[in-house]
């Protein structure tokens, strides 16, 4: 199909845009338009070679805008005193956020810090808590946790209004990532609002519940269908405490998200600006003020690779930008030695650092939305809100978030997706730098700290189908 079909039954469009059509078809030469310059996502939104400029109603900013974003550097080391003294380096070269990762948990790739309270109070004793943010990764033994972190910040004598805290309590991503649950579905609806009523009342800032959409993406997830889970999640805690008789006024700025970003940047910043509408649209859905969507962001475990790991670096620096750009609140980046164990002091120096450069010397911050009026984007922005929210109809319809995954029905939709994205890699139609395009021919010696896997979370009366994070270099065979 020519170019000229295109803008047949079009808005009259401007001459620049005019002269760019008739240069594209001569240069195409007969070829066609739709093979050679559109393209698809996973999702299949229509992407085109060319935009207006969009008038958008106003531009989506993160939480606090004026501020940069939180560098948070992932504390996952399964030896206590050596993760102490990460924490303290991280802290010292300028992270201003700790995500602690624990044994067991779906994001901890094997490793983790031990699961006792212990450990807590070591990996924090000396942090300054008023200026760090502290994040407890998504977990079997969440709640729990969030009483020892409350307990260890009472013997502190720490003010809460003045911390910033996440207690990535979500049992969605826990079902899904381990395939378990330790308790029945109704059993916890009926228990959560009660067991988490104290902290309303305590005043503790942050997170307490997260809908995690990593765990999802990590094992094969679309854009949308990562963003749709993550509502469905959101709802379903929004929907324990309306049954609790508990004002969802003061449930929903408690309520965050964490997400993956990749190396396809557009899409990426396009993603995490359609979660804040998304969720502007369930309050507005709701009957609640508005609050502004909490957003945590973490590098892609799907896209590393083992072949050539320093193009590992490339990918989260990508994956970074666009989640700092996209308005992320804090971010992650997974050092580029992750798919061969425990990453060593100069990974998660050269993760650290690559944020600190966006923000310190690039300024990355100081435009609020820098996505704001790009047609481009906002294109994408919107496509995804509409396929999330479908995305979130059919959840629902399959009786919730918690339902769905106990039937097995996300689990089938991702690994149909999975499958075909595989397939692509397979055929050459899509490509890896390093790995399956320009393959890396001799391996190098890679340094990782000497570090056992932790046994998998085993314990539960509700069980499903697990989704595992798998990389994409596993799923296709490229590893060496």
């Amino acid at each position: 199909m020519g170019a000229g079909a295109l803008t047949k039954d079009a808005e009259p469009v401007n001459a620049e845009r005019q002269r760019w059509l008739a240069l594209a078809e001569k240069a195409l030469a007969g070829a066609s338009f739709e093979e050679k310059l559109v393209s698809h996502t996973d999702d299949n939104i229509r992407i085109e070679p060319l935009y207006d400029r969009a008038t958008a109603a106003e531009p989506i900013v993160r939480t606090n805008p004026r501020s940069p974003w939180i560098v948070s550097q992932r504390v996952d080391d399964p030896d206590v005193d050596r993760a102490k003294a990460q924490v303290l380096d991280d802290i010292a070269q300028g992270a201003t956020g700790l995500s602690l990762v624990f044994e067991g948990a779906p994001n901890a790739f094997g490793y983790g810090l031990p699961r006792t309270a212990q450990a807590l109070e070591t990996v924090l004793d000396g942090v300054p808590l008023n200026r760090v943010q502290i994040r407890i990764d998504t977990h079997p033994w969440s709640r729990p946790m969030a009483d020892w972190l409350v307990a260890f910040l009472s013997k502190r004598r720490s003010d809460p209004a003045k911390l910033n805290l996440s207690f990535g309590i979500d049992p969605a991503a826990i079902l899904a990532g381990t395939g378990r649950l330790r308790m029945s579905i109704e059993a916890l609806q009926e228990s959560m609002p009660q067991s988490l009523a104290h902290f309303f009342s305590m005043g503790v800032p942050g997170v307490l519940l997260e809908a995690d959409g990593r765990v999802f993406h990590n094992a094969g997830a679309t854009e949308a269908q990562e963003l749709g889970i993550m509502l469905a999640s959101a709802v379903s805690y929004l929907r324990m405490f309306e049954k609790a008789r508990q004002p969802l006024v003061y449930a929903a700025p408690h309520i965050g998200f964490a997400l993956s970003v990749d190396q396809d940047q557009f899409l990426s910043m396009a993603k995490v600006r359609a979660l804040r509408r998304l969720w502007a649209r369930v309050q507005e859905a709701c009957s609640i003020p508005y609050s502004t969507a909490n957003i945590h962001a973490e590098t892609s475990f799907r896209m590393m690779t083992a072949l050539d790991p320093e193009t590992n670096i490339l990918r989260t620096t990508i994956g970074c930008f666009a989640a700092a750009a996209g308005g992320a609140d804090s971010i992650s980046i997974l050092p580029h030695t992750i798919a061969h164990g425990l990453p060593a002091p100069f990974a998660r120096r050269v993760a650290r650092n690559a944020q600190l450069i966006m923000a310190n010397e690039s300024h990355v911050d100081h435009v609020a939305d820098p996505a704001y009026g790009s047609g481009a984007v906002e294109a994408l922005t919107a496509d995804l809100c509409e396929a999330a929210w479908a995305e979130l109809q059919t959840i629902e319809a399959e009786g919730g978030i918690l339902s769905s995954l106990r039937d097995g029905h996300i689990q089938a939709r991702v690994r149909d997706t999975a499958a075909r994205r595989d397939a692509a890699f397979k055929t050459g139609e899509r490509a890896i730098i390093g790995t399956t395009l320009y393959p890396q021919r001799s391996e190098r010696p890679v340094e990782t700290l000497d570090a056992v896997p932790r046994p998998a979370f085993a314990e539960g009366v509700v069980l499903c189908e697990p989704l595992f994070a798998t990389r994409i270099d596993q799923s296709v065979g490229a590893v060496s």
